[in-house]
């Protein structure tokens, strides 16, 4: 076994505090990487709070990864000591199943197996990216290209394919018209990755704080949703909205403002439902959809593509004991736009 340092909650709401916990010993297929830098995702907090009722306490959150590998077992071939690699959202999938043969491991139909709050098919808990090291199946590492900042390439591992996927999925590029509703740390990368896709990109937020620096990203156009102007002057414009907020909002005020045959992709993930009208529907033949982050496959391609095109996330780098303070900075939409912890502050 190897010991790391980590930061854990023991119980829902509760501090984190500096531990320490047993890695596995390397199985031949594994790769062991000494995490640099690990991104606070929301969905950590969700976790941390207990927010969504599966909280496996105590926990070690993060699942945005980035670190150079230390050690490989004795059947990897992908990755040798000192790559530069990342690990996302999950470890394991069952790897037979439809899905997972053709790359959708996140929709495996046994259960992925996240990295962490998370058990794997060997009945351990999974723990995760705020560590300093970690092991992982080499099939579930990624490779970040060296023209990526290890730091900056961090949230690309959850907030970067989370955007990516679906934009792609729905044929973001020339020609679409794709709004993102929410500038902050899912909608400032959807907003680079729209743009350089060939998108013409709007960007709907509550206030115009963003502006500026929304259209130094690529978007075309901004416009604030507090202004009830927005909703009628954008009516049935665009093919695609990418809502990446996690609070509940007027559905049917967003629908109305899809073309026929447009959709509404939900990646942000409020507490409560939504409620929307289905004559919102009817009347333009539009869809209401979801995503959840991406395989493993095209989490690759979208490190490759943000590597060609210079996507980034813009973040704020943080030792490990700000963690709790940038949850609560998280909370009050206060951070552009990403926090990542350097873990070798731990």
């Amino acid at each position: 076994m190897c010991k790391t340092h980590v930061l854990r909650v023991p119980k829902a709401n509760a501090p984190f505090e500096k531990t320490m916990i047993e890695r596995r010993d390397l199985r031949s297929n594994d790769v062991m990487i000494d995490i640099q830098f690990c991104g606070i995702c929301h969905s950590d907090i969700h976790f941390a709070h207990n927010e969504w009722g599966n909280g496996i306490f105590p926990m070690v959150p993060g699942h945005e990864i980035t670190g150079v590998v230390s050690e490989v077992g004795s059947d990897v071939t992908k990755f040798t000591v000192g790559d530069r690699v990342g690990v996302g959202c999950f470890v394991d999938s069952c790897g037979e199943c439809e899905y997972c043969l053709r790359g959708d491991e996140q929709y495996c139909t046994k259960g992925v197996v996240m990295v962490f709050n998370g058990m794997g098919y060997d009945g351990e808990i999974t723990y995760g990216g705020y560590s300093q090291k970690i092991v992982v199946k080499d099939e579930f590492v990624v490779r970040v290209p060296d023209s990526l900042d290890l730091a900056a390439a961090s949230p690309l591992l959850c907030a970067g394919i989370t955007t990516y996927s679906p934009l792609k999925h729905w044929n973001a590029g020339p020609g679409k018209k794709v709004a993102v509703v929410g500038m902050g740390g899912l909608g400032h990368l959807a907003v680079q990755f729209a743009h350089v896709m060939g998108a013409e990109v709007t960007v709907l937020s509550q206030t115009m704080n963003k502006q500026e620096e929304s259209l130094e990203m690529g978007a075309d156009h901004y416009y604030a949703t507090s202004d009830p102007e927005t909703f009628s002057k954008l009516a049935k414009q665009f093919d695609i909205i990418l809502n990446t907020v996690s609070a509940n909002l007027d559905v049917d005020a967003y629908l109305s403002l899809l073309r026929v045959d447009g959709t509404l992709v939900n990646v942000g993930a409020p507490a409560k439902p939504d409620q929307y009208s289905v004559f919102s529907l009817i009347g333009g033949r539009r869809s209401i959809a979801g995503s959840n982050v991406g395989g493993i496959r095209e989490t690759q391609e979208m490190l490759d593509f943000a590597g060609e095109q210079g996507v980034a996330a813009k973040i704020e780098l943080i030792r490990a004991d700000h963690v709790d303070e940038a949850y609560e900075r998280v909370l009050r939409s206060d951070v552009r736009y990403r926090f990542v912890i350097d873990m070798s502050t731990l």
